[in-house]
């Protein structure tokens, strides 16, 4: 059985699957689903992630696996892109979640709102305030970017493959990088890494 990628080309969560499987060579076939029509989650997805949501992967052995930073590690578990050392291991780890909990609700938020959606925002999204909040990310990443050259023990790894995703299509949702130098420069080590894909990929 070949692995099976349920995903959506505009989404940075699925764009993450794409580059680690990329990066490692991984064969796979590409399912696509909307993201503004969900209405056939149910039924495509309902038995195999209880969230519906891209990406969802179906391993080669059948077992599902959803949620694209528990996809990373796994596939990069052993591989050069997830240190062995257990400490840099549990940084790799501090910076997903914060990719989850302060970067992703923001930046890939708006960007979904003003690049992708057909319709407004409904009510409670407030555009500017998370446009705010998607800073306050960028500028905890240029803090730590400014003393380093990668987020984890100065090599390239999932983590920094988690954060480029919706980092480096930020401007499409309207956020400056130019205030950013050590995260713009920190973009282009990433995207000149040998194998990184393009998100049109």
């Amino acid at each position: 059985m070949t692995l099976l990628l349920y995903e959506n080309p505009v989404s940075g969560n699925c764009y993450k699957v794409r580059l680690i499987l990329a990066l490692l060579g991984v064969e796979y076939e590409r399912r696509e689903l909307s993201v503004v029509d969900r209405s056939d989650r149910v039924q495509v997805l309902g038995g195999l992630n209880p969230s519906l949501t891209v990406p969802t992967v179906v391993l080669d052995d059948g077992r599902p696996l959803a949620e694209s930073n528990a996809i990373l590690w796994h596939f990069a578990d052993g591989t050069e892109y997830l240190p062995r050392d257990s400490y840099e291991r549990a940084q790799v780890l501090q910076w997903m979640f914060f990719e989850q909990y302060r970067h992703e609700p923001a930046i890939a938020v708006v960007r979904f709102w003003v690049a992708i959606a057909e319709d407004d925002p409904p009510p409670g999204v407030d555009i500017e305030v998370k446009r705010e909040e998607g800073h306050a990310a960028l500028k905890a990443m240029e803090r730590h970017l400014g003393e380093r050259e990668y987020l984890v023990g100065e090599r390239f790894t999932i983590a920094d493959i988690a954060l480029y995703a919706y980092t480096h299509v930020a401007p499409e949702g309207g956020f400056d990088l130019e205030p950013y130098p050590a995260l713009r420069a920190w973009l282009d080590r990433v995207a000149a890494q040998p194998g990184v894909v393009p998100i049109t990929a």
